[in-house]
């Protein structure tokens, strides 16, 4: 391990909110987003640097499946606050389509929107072809659809002179991140020279051996002289141990939904996740689960900086799937504070 690893602090980087829109059992789509907004203006408020919508499809507890139009939503009830995507999965799109999206948002709210890419579905094998009809991408063409995204930001890029022009969108200086799992878009992301976000929120067991890679490959460019990793985290935090970890059985039902193929709305906490797992579906979540932070503010602080050692992460994202509206507002809060503090 590094000094430099050893000495990193919290106080030092900055932390955003990965934010799904979750809609709750006995609420609606329309609430839900009422609720993002509500915690982004508190997220501005509380120093976070930038919100993240992601792009999810068929799903019955989501509601940022039309992502750009949220964005637009949280970026004009915000006024400072970076809002972008977490991502947008390029291969379910026209890559000239997301040049006018994110040309169009940047040019209502200039300097603050970011673009977020995964080359992931975001969903499942039939919802991918009714989203992408005779698009037969699979993902692996990723690179391809990333340049010809770029050329439309910008036209140099381009070997010869462009007859589709995206406007607006040319010209436009819109971040590009690289998102991803594994190591596809860590390696991609390194020799492009682009900023990469690593979902380690979903993906532990993958997490250092991504951003392993992602540095190893780094090629300075225009974009960045060095690498810059956000890693996205669960942090479910209470004002008491025992409340953050009856909060947390909210994300773990809904995991659960996942391994069983029985997607849902964010359940409500129960007391005892024993009586509705086995003893193989429990391993399974913890597996998946197993970067999440869950506590009291104080053990947040310790394990978010364990955390910060292990990975040398520039940013952390914060995903928090909780059931009531203000007890993840006060779990956002309480990190807030350790970032300020420590």
């Amino acid at each position: 391990m590094s000094y430099l690893s050893q000495n990193k602090s919290l106080k030092n980087i900055r932390y955003s909110v990965l934010d799904l829109s979750p809609i709750v059992v006995g609420g609606s789509a329309a609430e839900s987003l009422q609720k993002t907004l509500n915690l982004a203006q508190h997220a501005e408020k509380w120093g976070y640097h930038r919100y993240w919508l992601a792009e999810h499809h068929n799903m019955q507890g989501i509601a940022s499946s039309a992502t750009s139009i949220v964005i637009s939503y949280v970026a004009n009830g915000t006024s400072t606050i970076r809002v972008g995507s977490g991502g947008v999965m390029l291969p379910n799109h026209a890559p000239l389509i997301i040049a006018e999206q994110f040309g169009t948002l940047e040019s209502l709210y200039p300097g603050r929107i970011d673009l977020g890419l995964g080359r992931a579905p975001g969903t499942d094998q039939l919802t991918s072809r009714a989203l992408r009809r005779d698009r037969r991408s699979d993902g692996s063409d990723f690179p391809e659809q990333l340049e010809e995204l770029r050329m439309y930001f910008d036209p140099s890029r381009a070997s010869e002179p462009l007859h589709v022009r995206a406007v607006p969108g040319e010209g436009l200086k819109i971040p590009i991140w690289l998102l991803g799992s594994s190591g596809y878009s860590a390696q991609l992301a390194g020799q492009l020279g682009l900023p990469f976000a690593f979902a380690s929120h979903f993906s532990p067991e993958n997490t250092l051996p991504a951003l392993s890679l992602y540095r190893r490959s780094f090629r300075p460019s225009s974009i960045l002289e060095k690498p810059y990793a956000m890693v996205g985290v669960n942090v479910i935090a209470a004002d008491t141990d025992e409340k953050a970890k009856w909060l947390a059985t909210s994300m773990q039902q809904q995991f659960l939904g996942l391994i069983r193929n029985t997607p849902g709305q964010l359940k409500p906490p129960v007391d005892n996740m024993d009586n509705l797992w086995s003893e193989y579906e429990k391993a399974l979540l913890q597996k998946q689960l197993g970067s999440s932070i869950v506590g009291n503010q104080e053990m947040v602080k310790d394990k978010l900086q364990h955390f910060l050692i292990e990975t040398m992460a520039d940013e952390f994202m914060i995903n928090a799937q909780i059931f009531n509206h203000d007890d993840r507002l006060r779990s956002f809060e309480l990190v807030s504070e350790i970032f300020k503090r420590h």
